[in-house]
């Protein structure tokens, strides 16, 4: 009889601990999720990492996390994923998983982002510009929440980067896709619609010293990513154009860029790819002036969080040349 009084009460007693524990386990999880503040667009995106300089420590430290372990084991959470807080505690529907057949997305093409820091800025040395503005990286995880990295979203941080080091750059807004529709222009006619801006730019801003058309390339992650130290970057290319007269100009800036970021960070850069002849561009809108470079950046694989390492890499790169080279 004592014995099955003990049995009783150890069995209360196991189920007053997991209560406590499931109830202290609620309690944090819903003070977690009062704290989360989801982004709801690109350009609260983008400034939210420009303001998160040491975001991958986050993740870092994520890994060693017991506590979120736990929350993993336990409830299937990862504090790493919102979508799985989203999906377990609000029976939240990601928009793969809906209904909504009409909305197809090009895997690899996004939409215009706008301006996140549209504030003016006097003098630039620096203008970015994209080509083909909507050239994405992976959505994975992104999707959800109505972010869209892409290549856009590259410019806008490295001109956030450089903007900070008191480096004054401009990123070029207009929407070249519009242009296109508005001319009846293809897609194959992007360079002829970014020669319009570019040379306005040229116009408007005479003290450029670096001109960068960024883009994305396609290739696969193996070949677009590398390690360095414990993170991740998207690689980069410099391509530059010979079909026209003194190619050997924007040749040698390309080469003193590259030089300068691969002392700092070997292989990052795959290096220099020069294009001429039948059946290629070979001008990249390049013959406007000796201070414009091609630019590829990883490939569609690679994550925000790669691109953001290598948009660094690259605003420390520029700093050391404007340093250099023009006093």
């Amino acid at each position: 009889m004592k014995k099955f009084k003990a049995k009783k009460r150890n069995r209360y007693f196991r189920l007053i601990v997991g209560f406590i524990i499931t109830f202290f386990v609620f309690c944090l999880t819903i003070s977690f999720l009062s704290k989360i503040k989801l982004t709801s667009s690109n350009e609260e995106f983008i400034n939210a990492m420009l303001n998160d300089s040491n975001h991958h420590v986050l993740y870092d430290q994520q890994k060693n996390n017991y506590f979120g372990k736990f929350l993993k084991y336990l409830l299937n959470l990862d504090l790493k994923n919102p979508q799985t807080i989203l999906n377990s505690v609000f029976q939240y529907k990601s928009k793969e998983e809906s209904n909504d057949a009409d909305e197809e997305k090009d895997e690899h093409l996004t939409d215009y982002i706008s301006d996140p820091d549209s504030i003016s800025v006097s003098d630039p040395v620096v203008y970015i510009y994209n080509t083909h503005q909507l050239e994405s990286y992976n959505l994975e995880n992104y999707a959800e929440y109505n972010i869209t990295p892409n290549v856009q979203m590259a410019a806008y941080l490295l001109k956030g980067l450089l903007n900070k080091a008191s480096i004054p750059t401009i990123v070029e807004t207009g929407n070249i896709n519009d242009f296109l529709s508005l001319n009846g222009w293809n897609y194959a006619s992007s360079y002829k619609a970014s020669r319009y801006y570019l040379e306005e730019a040229i116009k408007q801003n005479p003290n450029l010293k670096l001109i960068i058309d960024l883009h994305r390339d396609s290739i696969p992650k193996d070949k677009s990513t590398i390690t360095i130290g414990d993170k991740n970057y998207a690689k980069i290319l410099f391509v530059i154009g010979t079909d026209y007269d003194k190619y050997e100009e924007n040749l040698s800036l390309a080469t003193t860029l590259n030089n300068i970021i691969r002392e700092k960070y070997p292989n990052l850069s795959r290096g220099i790819i020069t294009k001429g002849g039948a059946g290629v561009n070979g001008v990249y809108n390049q013959d406007i002036n000796n201070k414009i470079v091609l630019i590829e950046c990883g490939g569609n694989e690679n994550t925000i969080d790669e691109v953001m390492n290598t948009m660094v890499a690259l605003k420390e790169t520029i700093q050391t040349y404007l340093e250099e080279h023009n006093g």
